[in-house]
């Protein structure tokens, strides 16, 4: 290096990094120098408004391609590192906390526990909270399987397949509705679940949280009332609420609602909607009984509203041959039933591929409801999903899921009782465990953030958000030691 002084606004400097490692090194010449800019950047030997190097001296100094300082200095553009102005050249950019992104991961949790930090606990704090860098056997609270428990190699090669189709088939937008294809393979989903839908009857989502949204606006305006478990699944209640909607809560039994409950409030409020996991509920994983089937439809009828029936952990439950499960658009035949799905449970949550299955005119009307919102769902997540779909792998792969989920769920019941949890009898499929732990979890849940630990308080899973002993609990992700010490040791002192 021929110097390595500071650039200066306005002058460039010589020679911005430390020797080009060797070339073996197993890093790019690109991200070798992208690695050594950032860091000078961050250690603030390069100041924001500083002029880098031009292109053509950049690499005369360093030996290296111009298209390598090219596309090193793109990437730092990306990254919030540099701008570039137009007939002027790169900049260093003008930092501040809120575009430096917090680089490092080890204070992320940190944050979320720092007691000067005034937000409640609500459904945005365990979203929020949920979305940080910390290591999944840290979080009991998650909705999601471990990623180690899922067939990540699968969804590579899937994506490598895709890369390899034409280019101009993933350029292009995709259809509104959802990939043809996808939706055929959808149609035989459903069928073996006793669910008659043509491709037709079939809009493709992003994720079931779309799915949701996309039924609510259409069938509801500011002051209409929806139904809901309660508990539920907690995003959904500030959805709702944020388009105007009263959401009303059903208490959930072992066996699906109380009937004697809904029908009083279905008189009172005269709902559009309710909104219900027939099968593997969270977040109790109870399902549905045939005989409260019938009811539920019974009562709908009466009341006139829509049921939304959100079976997103379909493929965690081993079928009725296996275990009873009774869904309600089996049998309604999708007439007053509204049925959603998607994958981000058992495949992967990246991928977003949701589903809506309907009445061929709502299906139509739901598609330009979605157009309006998003124009289409990713094309590439759906032909992604429906090459997994498709190839027959998937099946194996939920076998194995499954099959994981019972080796653990029991021996997990068994210790939370151990551990001072009221947990009840073990679901026999599903991931969740709704627990009683005797003290106010929200109180809980702040002592255990503080410890790097992500817990989900009762109080978030019902629409009332009052305080509640009460928790979720993913068994899949209580094996980690420190989560059952915290425990006993907080449950001991209570």
């Amino acid at each position: 290096m021929a110097s390595t002084q500071n650039a200066t606004a306005g002058a460039p400097g010589a020679a911005l990094i430390a020797p080009l490692m060797a070339r073996g090194a197993g890093e790019t010449l690109m991200d070798q120098i992208v690695r050594s800019i950032r860091a000078r950047i961050d250690d603030k030997l390069l100041r924001g408004g500083s002029r880098m190097p031009s292109i053509r001296r950049f690499a005369a100094s360093h030996g290296v391609s111009a298209f390598t300082v090219v596309a090193s200095y793109d990437k730092l553009v990306a990254q919030g590192y540099l701008e570039s102005r137009r007939g002027a050249g790169f900049f260093v950019r003008e930092r501040s906390p809120l575009n430096t992104g917090e680089r490092s991961a080890a204070p992320m949790l940190a944050a979320a526990s720092d007691p000067g930090d005034p937000r409640p606990l609500d459904v945005v704090w365990l979203i929020r909270n949920l979305f940080r860098a910390v290591p999944m056997q840290d979080v009991p609270g998650s909705g999601v399987l471990p990623s180690e428990w899922l067939d990540g190699a699968g969804i590579a090669n899937a994506l490598r397949s895709v890369g390899r189709q034409h280019a101009s088939l993933l350029l292009n937008y995709g259809a509104p509705q959802g990939f043809l294809p996808l939706r055929q393979q959808l149609q035989l989903k459903l069928a073996e679940l006793e669910i008659e839908a043509a491709p037709h009857q079939i809009v493709t989502t992003v994720g079931v949280t779309q799915a949701l949204d996309l039924v609510a606006r259409e069938f509801t305006r500011p002051g209409d009332t929806i139904f809901v478990d309660d508990p539920a699944w907690f995003l959904m209640f500030g959805s709702f609420a944020a388009t105007g909607a009263r959401v009303v809560g059903i208490p959930r039994l072992a066996d699906g609602p109380d009937l004697a409950r809904l029908a009083e409030l279905a008189a009172l409020h005269k709902p559009r909607l309710y909104v219900i996991n027939s099968v593997l509920h969270n977040p109790t994983s109870t399902s549905l009984s045939a005989a409260k089937a019938f009811q539920v439809l019974r009562i709908a009828e009466e009341h006139g509203f829509t049921i939304v029936e959100d079976d997103i952990y379909c493929d965690l439950h081993p079928g009725s041959a296996v275990q009873p499960a009774t869904r309600l658009a089996a049998l309604d035949q999708l007439d007053r039933v509204i049925y959603l799905g998607g994958f981000s449970k058992s495949m992967a949550a990246n991928l977003r591929v949701g589903f809506i299955a309907t009445s061929a005119e709502l299906a139509q009307r739901l598609a330009d409801r979605k157009m309006l919102a998003t124009l289409t769902s990713s094309d590439i997540g759906e032909r992604v999903a429906y090459k997994i779909l498709s190839e027959g792998v998937y099946r194996k792969h939920l076998d194995r899921v499954r099959a994981r989920l019972d080796s653990v769920r029991g021996k997990v019941f068994r210790q939370m009782e151990r551990s001072g949890l009221a947990a009840g009898p073990a679901p026999a499929a599903g991931m969740f465990a709704w627990v009683d732990t005797g003290i106010d979890t929200n109180l809980l849940a702040e002592r255990a953030m503080a410890a790097d630990i992500l817990l989900a308080p009762g109080s978030l899973f019902s629409p009332s958000q009052l305080p509640s002993t009460r928790m979720r609990l993913n068994v899949a992700a209580m094996q980690e030691p420190r989560i059952w010490a915290f425990l006993e040791r907080e449950l001991g002192s209570s």
